[in-house]
């Protein structure tokens, strides 16, 4: 484990992120790395498209979800 260093203002707009997403600061950096990084992976998908490889990898049944909120 180590430590990143960002500046004040990124940090005070991932606080901000994190509070919404219901996530750690630590959390919510680390979604954003993780996107990021696919996202330069991948650069034919819209982020949509990357959240919904995860998901699909992650064997998260997005059929049943749209069902239960509907």
């Amino acid at each position: 484990m180590g430590i990143v260093k960002i500046n004040d203002e990124l940090h005070e707009e991932l606080r901000k992120a994190s509070d919404v997403m219901c996530r750690s600061i630590n959390a919510q950096a680390e979604y954003w790395m993780k996107i990021g990084m696919l996202a330069q992976a991948h650069p034919e998908m819209t982020f949509n498209e990357i959240v919904q490889m995860q998901l699909r990898n992650a064997k998260v049944d997005l059929g049943q979800i749209a069902i239960r909120l509907s």
